[in-house]
């Protein structure tokens, strides 16, 4: 795999991340506090929230503020490029969400049939 190819599949694995199309989905609504986001994200820890927010600030999909204020105040927004990969992940959710009963049943068909043997 040339660095191209290596780029291109980091880039992907933190963008088809699950916690990444949600916290883009949540961020889409506007700025919001860490607090807010783990409230609306509901079973994130608090370590993978947090990881998965560096992670996207280090990709300049997130930006952070934080105020110096105590108790420390820190708030999150997507940023232009945050923006643009919103319509591409609601378009995953809505195809997800349009084909989960066939996902669903493709999976128990491949159940009954047992394990692959390849």
């Amino acid at each position: 795999m040339n660095d191209e190819q290596a780029s291109v599949h980091e880039i992907l694995d933190r963008i088809a991340n699950r916690w990444t199309a949600l916290i883009v989905q949540s961020l889409a609504s506007g700025t919001m506090r860490y607090s807010e986001l783990r409230r609306e994200l509901g079973t994130v820890s608090h370590k993978m929230l947090a990881q998965t927010l560096r992670s996207l600030e280090r990709d300049g999909i997130v930006s952070r503020k934080a105020y110096p204020v105590v108790p420390p105040r820190v708030e999150y927004s997507l940023t232009s490029l945050g923006e643009s990969l919103v319509g591409p992940l609601v378009a995953i959710c809505n195809w997800v969400k349009q084909h989960r009963s066939e996902v669903e049943a493709a999976r128990a068909r491949s159940s009954e049939n047992g394990p692959d043997c390849h």
